[in-house]
């Protein structure tokens, strides 16, 4: 990376983070960034970064995009493409595209070590949850076997319906936690996005105790608004980083929040706010 390319990204920081050398990291908390958070940022300089700053990780790259993060020695922690959030495994119709489009990537995932692959419920467009806890059910049981053997985790993000993703369905805890069970499978899990159940349902450190078996990733973001996880919003991360922590969770973290300030100082902040 050279001086011209850092300027834009450092705009604002201090000096001495330009620069500096990698930074050590307890890494009891595996810790990752969402990619499209940084979309203005060329994804080789990211990865660079990320590497120095002391991530393990970064997530929702498409498989073209595997390469460049494990070049610097990052793993690819969430793995996208299989399908789009409003148009999910809820409706039967959407099934054979995406079951085509998740056996390919569990096959490329499998030779490349990505653990994990996102999918959505997608949008209720007027459908009731038994209606679609039967069709995501049915769809995953055809295809658990496959994400057993290749030792994949299949995770559906839960995202809320109220500020963001009008109409979603698996838009709360229970909806994630009820498929969960009638999945009957380890290899499917809940991507608990901590911004996106702040909106709709609050109540998280409590909500992550009780659910943790049925997690097996999180997402950040300050509330409201999406941003830095710092105190001028209102979840205190450092106690729900505990609270995770103490569960014994092993899976990724990533930050999910947009910048207002330096990309990557937030980002250097927020690695050190979880970094206990």
């Amino acid at each position: 990376m050279t001086r011209r390319s850092l300027a834009p990204l450092l705009a604002g920081a201090p000096a001495v983070l330009s620069f500096a050398q990698s930074k050590k990291r307890k890494g009891n908390l595996r810790q990752s960034v969402c990619r499209w958070c940084y979309r203005d940022v060329p994804l080789e300089d990211l990865a660079k970064e990320c590497a120095r700053l002391g991530l393990v990780g970064i997530d929702l790259l498409t498989a073209e995009e595997w390469p460049v993060a494990q070049k610097y020695g990052l793993t690819v922690t969430m793995g996208s493409g299989v399908c789009t959030i409003p148009d999910g495994i809820n409706r039967l119709e959407n099934h054979a595209t995406i079951k085509a489009n998740l056996r390919d990537l569990m096959a490329k995932a499998k030779a490349a070590k990505v653990p994990n692959l996102i999918i959505f419920s997608g949008n209720r467009k007027g459908m009731g949850d038994e209606q679609a806890w039967e069709n995501s059910a049915r769809f995953l049981n055809e295809v658990k076997a496959e994400a057993e053997d290749k030792e994949i985790n299949i995770v559906m993000e839960l995202l809320n319906s109220k500020v963001n993703h009008k109409d979603y369905q698996c838009d709360r805890t229970s909806w994630g936690v009820e498929l969960c069970k009638r999945a009957g499978t380890p290899r499917f899990k809940l991507l608990y996005d901590i911004y996106h159940m702040q909106i709709m349902e609050g109540d998280v450190i409590r909500t992550i105790k009780e659910n943790i078996q049925y997690f097996g990733h999180f997402h950040t973001g300050g509330v409201p608004g999406r941003n830095e996880i710092d105190a001028t919003q209102e979840l205190f991360y450092p106690a729900i980083v505990k609270a995770i922590l103490d569960t014994g969770f092993k899976g990724y973290f990533a930050h999910e929040f947009i910048p207002k300030r330096a990309p990557l100082v937030s980002l250097d902040e927020a690695t050190t706010l979880c970094d206990l």
